[in-house]
């Protein structure tokens, strides 16, 4: 982003990308829709920390090829796998490479997602049936085959404290009505609360699930909210923290919440947002 874009009094500093602790040495990790924006980052984050990914994608053969390339410059296996995480055959057949290709699964990013924005009165159900199929459906299908190998696997202690970890992609949306997208919405609300039922079924066996809920992060999908200076402008009131996230900020966070640093974590989302969520429009009194 250009300087003009920028609050004056806080530089949108984004401290340099070293190469993480490998807090995930010898894990597996799948990261639905993975190549590009926060998916991308995270694939490449947990990578960095000593996991080998395996990056899915819907579309975009050569983007997703870049981010398996990334990954192996810090020495970590990849590779990738073209999916429609709404279909369960495709589901089905992901996981089976993912087992032929890393013997097993340690950790899940459910991140792919979509939006069909239209107002309510105008959204056809096809809209809101692609967005709550890929957004809720397409977690629900991977969170069921992750767990079925968690159980059967078991923990090992000489890779993590945990049977296995599920990190869901939510939003702040999950908690912030947003008018003109009421698919979406839904969606992320209703990954709230699978999220939460997911993890009270299966913490007993050491599995943990957890959702981070990202607030505006500056992606291909969101140009408009964050690429000129009076979109910009706009945007900060929204953020008491006065920047816009980068998708290196949700990749940071997933790598720490699936790492046995955050072992004593399960069923809570993470807030990766500035401060959108403490209501900054009631900042000088309501």
């Amino acid at each position: 982003m250009g300087g003009s874009n920028q609050s004056e009094q806080f530089p949108e500093v984004i401290m340099p990308a070293c190469e993480m602790m490998k807090i995930l040495k010898g894990q597996k990790a799948l990261v639905t829709g993975a190549n590009s924006g926060i998916g991308r980052a995270v694939a490449i984050a947990l990578g960095q920390a000593g996991a080998d990914v395996l990056v899915n994608y819907f579309a975009g053969d050569e983007q997703a090829q870049e981010v398996v390339t990334e990954i192996k410059k810090y020495g970590s296996n990849a590779d990738c796998f073209k999916a429609d995480v709404s279909k369960e055959h495709d589901i089905l057949a992901m996981y089976d490479y993912m087992k032929k290709k890393f013997g097993t699964i340690d950790i899940l990013v459910s991140n792919a997602g979509i939006q069909r924005d239209a107002p309510l009165e105008e959204m056809t159900l096809d809209q809101w049936n692609q967005v709550l199929a890929t957004n809720l459906t397409g977690q629900f299908l991977c969170a069921r085959e992750a767990v079925k190998e968690f159980k059967q696997r078991g923990v090992k202690k000489e890779i993590s404290c945990a049977a296995g970890k599920i990190i869901c992609m939510s939003s702040v949306h999950q908690m912030i009505p947003w008018a003109g997208h009421v698919n979406y919405a839904a969606s992320k609300g209703g990954i709230h609360l699978m999220m939460m039922s997911i993890a009270q079924e299966v913490a007993a066996h050491r599995i943990r699930v957890n959702s981070i809920a990202p607030g505006a992060i500056k992606t291909h999908i969101n140009t408009d909210a964050w690429n000129s200076p009076d979109a910009y402008q706009s945007l900060m009131k929204l953020i008491p923290y006065k920047r816009i996230g980068e998708p290196e900020d949700i990749g940071k966070c997933a790598a720490w919440l699936a790492s046995d640093h955050a072992d004593y974590i399960t069923g809570a989302t993470i807030y990766v947002d500035g401060g959108m969520t403490l209501f900054p429009g009631f900042e000088a009194g309501g």
